[in-house]
């Protein structure tokens, strides 16, 4: 069985950076895009930032400049460093990941990590 496991998040005050990370586990044959998505709170779940597996990012407009996502293949983790939070940035954080298992033929599918919570306040 294939798991994303989240560590990271917690309170932070306004201006403070918080990094959180995503580590696949399980039978993987490879990994494709990985990304982190954030919910608040009466919200529509949202794309925060994406990584392909070359490496290739997008951000969200609301996080371009202050985020940064990254990715350790070797390591099978994706990152996501949080500079300069902000209030309206407090969320349930969850990670995803486009991965193939050992199977045939090959067929990428979604899977999601537990969330964290982040919390921007003062």
């Amino acid at each position: 069985q294939v798991q994303l496991v989240q560590s990271g998040g917690g309170l932070v005050q306004p201006g403070g950076s918080l990094r959180l990370s995503c580590v696949a586990s399980g039978s993987i044959r490879s990994i494709n895009d990985m990304g982190w998505y954030r919910q608040a709170p009466g919200k529509q779940r949202e794309l925060v930032a994406g990584i392909t597996s070359g490496g290739s990012t997008n951000y969200a407009d609301s996080v371009r400049g202050r985020f940064t996502i990254s990715r350790d293949n070797a390591k099978k983790t994706v990152y996501l460093q949080m500079n300069s939070l902000k209030p309206e940035d407090t969320a349930v954080y969850y990670c995803n990941a486009g991965i193939v298992v050992w199977t045939t033929p090959w067929f990428s599918k979604d899977y999601w990590g537990q969330g964290t919570q982040v919390t921007v306040s003062s």
